[in-house]
């Protein structure tokens, strides 16, 4: 499958989160995104160090700002289980703006083309570091990262092409 890449249509997909009383729910990509500007970006795994120092707590601390320049949607990906991200979710308190969805079986990240093969260090299959501008389901930016870079896929970067 080749990347997802600007000018793409995101393809649609199903996603898991726990609501209030802990019990599983799912929820369509296009759902969230159909008619909106919206800002998925995902991470290799959850309570991993980049992805909980840098990567998310720069969406949180700049949710608003990016709710301010027309963002409806702030959604955070990652190949874990809805439990784990339930979990990881709940270690940003502060947070009032990103979803976090998970992709347990990695198979939105397939659709994407945008699978980490982390095998060799006992992660399987994961996803790689990235953010993507959608408008109305389609690609305005696709920042994605190369192994387990973070250099481009974050807020501040999305913020400049707003």
């Amino acid at each position: 499958m080749a990347p997802i890449k600007v000018g793409d249509v995101i393809p649609d997909g199903t996603l898991a989160f726990l609501d209030e009383e802990n019990k599983p729910q799912s929820v369509t990509i296009h759902s969230l995104s159909a008619g909106k500007k919206v800002i998925i970006f995902a991470v290799p795994g959850a309570f991993t160090p980049t992805c909980s120092l840098k990567h998310v707590p720069g969406f949180i601390e700049r949710s608003e700002e990016l709710k301010g320049k027309g963002v409806d949607e702030i959604i955070c990906i990652s190949v874990n289980d809805p439990f784990v991200l339930n979990s990881w979710a709940k270690t940003f308190p502060e947070n009032k703006h990103v979803k976090f969805l998970a992709d347990g079986s990695a198979k939105y990240t397939h659709a994407l083309g945008l699978e980490l093969d982390l095998s060799d260090k006992g992660l399987g299959i994961r996803s790689k570091r990235f953010a993507l501008l959608v408008e109305d389901l389609k690609v305005k930016v696709a920042n994605v990262e190369e192994g387990g870079e973070y250099t481009i896929s974050g807020a501040e970067e999305i913020i400049k092409a707003l």
